[in-house]
């Protein structure tokens, strides 16, 4: 088995970038949504609600991340601030008052008029700690912005079993981002990646977090917003979650036990015991 994809979302809810090497600290993957878009209260703003914010495709400079999109000239914005800068509130889902760091009025006027609603752009600066909350995390396990952990990892076989059975119902296949993960894991059976208690990609070593509830993001085209019906359906029709089957599982999360460290598309992976 081999690591065949890695995959970097600088900003939670807008399009994902692939890179061949990605460091890892202790939030997950180096520049992987360190950014967040917010409403007015502070609370996050994703594609459940907003689908046309998977065209926006950022992009990781050196100093700044390069927000761009149809329509909209490109906007800058410092990776990191250039001195003291008071914390602002945000939340997202049962995390509650984290700290992060308001990127100001231009790249909020930029995001409001692009979606038509009044937001801002935060990220994750010194202050910023947000502990893991699922049961599978330890002490000192903390994630960035994305929904519940930092890693999420997928088999090839696993979509490439899922595009058999759209094509049998004559539905299109969809693309490996539909699902938005880290890492895509080549070499190994489908759904493989749900039976791992921990598993080792190159020299990081991480520790299942239970299953992806997959949302209405999966129906959504990551790059034009526009949205259908597939393929929640279709897996609605074979996996559902046993112990509640309001859920519909697709990919594995991960927490990762090595806090630092690199991944390199080809990376061995080895699955270990707990």
């Amino acid at each position: 088995m081999h690591l065949s994809g890695l995959y970097v979302y600088p900003v939670k809810s807008l399009r994902g970038t692939a890179v061949t090497t990605a460091q890892v600290d202790a939030l997950g993957v180096v520049g992987d949504r360190r950014f967040l878009i917010v409403d007015r209260t502070g609370r996050f703003l994703t594609q459940r609600t907003l689908p046309r914010l998977a065209r926006i495709a950022p992009q990781l400079t050196a100093t700044d991340l390069v927000l761009a999109s149809d329509g909209a000239g490109p906007i800058a914005v410092p990776l990191h601030a250039s001195g003291a800068v008071s914390p602002v509130t945000v939340s997202i889902w049962r995390s509650e008052g984290l700290l992060a760091e308001d990127c100001g009025d231009d790249a909020a006027r930029w995001l409001t008029s692009l979606l038509g609603v009044e937001c801002r752009l935060v990220r994750a600066g010194a202050q910023f700690c947000r502990p893991i909350l699922k049961s599978a995390a330890r002490d000192g396990d903390v994630v960035n912005f994305a929904d519940a952990v930092p890693f999420l990892a997928i088999g090839e076989a696993s979509l490439a079993d899922l595009n058999d059975r759209l094509a049998e119902s004559g539905e299109e296949p969809v693309p490996m981002n539909r699902f938005r993960p880290n890492l895509v894991i080549a070499g190994c059976p489908a759904f493989a990646e749900d039976t791992w208690p921990r598993v080792r990609i190159g020299d990081i070593v991480l520790r299942a977090a239970g299953p992806c509830g997959r949302c209405v993001v999966t129906t959504t085209d990551q790059l034009t917003g526009e949205r259908g019906r597939e393929p929640l359906r279709t897996l609605a029709t074979y996996r559902r979650d046993a112990a509640d089957p309001s859920d519909v599982n697709f990919g594995q999360n991960f927490i990762h036990e090595t806090k630092s460290g690199c991944l390199r598309v080809g990376d061995a992976v080895v699955a270990l015991p707990a």
